[in-house]
């Protein structure tokens, strides 16, 4: 079997089990993709998700590109609602925090991301939950924890947690973009930039993610469940490489240095005739490599070690050489002259995809990385797939999303016994 036909078999066995069969796990996050992120893991490993919002659905399904939804969602949410089950409960009513504690009763996990001490005015914080259910595993996701002297003395606002509020308390977005000193560039690019995506909240839902699996392990080992504190802004500075440190052992910052890398050049991207290209050639028998390629060898004598290489003075000026090179060849052309070099040293190059690009690297579609799919509430889109091929209880994506509040009435009749006419006087007076 080769490898297509082992990713198809893979995506296609309906009949294969899934890892998480039977778990339960509510997720009341809120305006929040870090808990989004955790539960769809989980959710496409085969746990039995509940999305529980406010009646009119939660804020996160707004946040979209230039306000373009899809029915009743925007584009991220249709994503991250994949796999779950979507009720509403209004939990800012006493009614709808008893039903709440009902569910929780009957949970493996409970995600939320509500403000530090929300759940604690509620009379729903870990400590209360914990004697409804002393098998749950309760995560929170929060920027600064539910622990700390600026939690604890009240040193910062009530407030939701924000990817970009992440990214700069962690010291993240200060290592990326243009340093001021790169005058080749206007004054108003020399700054601090967040990353183009979410990242703190993906980053942090994936950790939630992999720390509740931990401790579902210790709960069969011991029957005991456990609150996990997470601070997506903590994630994102354990990813954070060498920049604490080097202000540890320095005493001064490390500046941001754009697309380049500090410890190595070449190791960047270029201009080519239609985009752009990654070449790396950091090693002197490398670089060595790449200045054989482009025919410069005196760019071997005038930065002969790495030292000068990554003298950050140095980037801009051997950039602008390389792509003397680079500019005159297409992507394509470049890679080609890179694969045909059979000197010594070792030098790589490849294209830098744009979004339209990668959707047609069949490569991708052949693995599952991306996938169409039909939803019968959201109609045919293409959408990332699940990551990892698991050869007997692979992940799977069985539905994109669903309206809020969809399976109020599966939900509360399977786990509570509510009827229909319940529902209709718990909707009428707010609660659902």
């Amino acid at each position: 079997m080769d490898w297509k036909e082992y990713v198809k078999a893979l995506t296609e066995i309906k009949e294969k089990p899934e890892a998480l069969d039977g778990l339960v796990v509510l997720d009341v996050s809120y305006g929040s993709f870090a808990g989004l992120f955790a539960s769809s893991l989980l959710a496409e490993m085969g746990a039995f998700v509940v999305r529980i919002e406010p009646p009119g659905g939660d804020i996160a399904r707004k946040m979209t590109p230039y306000g373009l939804k899809v029915r009743d969602s925007g584009l991220a949410y249709i994503v991250e609602g994949r796999n779950k089950y979507h009720i509403t409960l209004n939990l800012e009513s006493s009614r709808g925090r008893e039903i709440f504690e009902e569910l929780v009763a009957k949970a493996d996990v409970l995600i939320e991301t509500f403000p530090t001490g929300r759940l604690k005015e509620w009379d729903m914080d870990w400590e209360k939950l914990r004697e409804i259910n002393g098998r749950l595993v309760m995560c929170s996701l929060k920027t600064f924890g539910e622990s700390g002297y600026a939690v604890e003395e009240g040193k910062i606002p009530e407030a939701l947690d924000y990817d970009t509020v992440d990214q700069a308390r962690s010291g993240f977005a200060w290592t990326v973009g243009l340093p001021e000193d790169y005058e080749e560039f206007p004054e108003h690019t020399r700054v601090p930039t967040r990353m183009g995506n979410w990242m703190a909240h993906y980053a942090g839902g994936a950790m939630a993610a992999f720390a509740i699996m931990c401790a579902l392990m210790y709960r069969d080992a011991t029957g005991e469940g456990q609150h996990i504190d997470m601070s997506p802004a903590e994630v994102l500075m354990s990813l954070n490489n060498y920049a604490l440190h080097y202000f540890h052992l320095t005493g001064t910052v490390i500046n941001r240095v754009g697309n380049f890398e500090p410890a190595a050049y070449a190791y960047n991207y270029f201009q080519a005739k239609d985009g752009m290209v990654f070449i790396a050639g950091y090693a002197d028998p490398n670089w060595k490599a790449l200045c054989s390629i482009i025919g410069r060898p005196d760019l071997v004598e005038k930065y002969p070690t790495l030292k000068e290489r990554t003298n950050p003075k140095n980037f801009i000026p051997m950039t602008t050489e390389i792509e003397k090179f680079t500019k005159r060849y297409t992507r394509e052309e470049i890679v080609k002259k890179w694969l045909e070099y059979d000197g010594p040293g070792v030098t790589v190059a490849g294209e830098i995809l744009k979004p339209v690009e990668t959707l047609k690297f069949e490569h991708w579609k052949e693995r599952g990385g991306i996938i169409e799919f039909e939803d019968k509430d959201y109609g045919r889109l293409m959408v990332q797939g699940t990551v990892a091929k698991m050869s007997e209880t692979p992940s799977k994506v069985k539905w994109l999303c669903r309206p809020v509040g969809a399976d109020n009435s599966l939900i509360y009749r399977l786990f509570l016994g509510y009827d229909d006419a319940v529902l209709n006087k718990l909707k009428e007076e707010g609660i659902v």
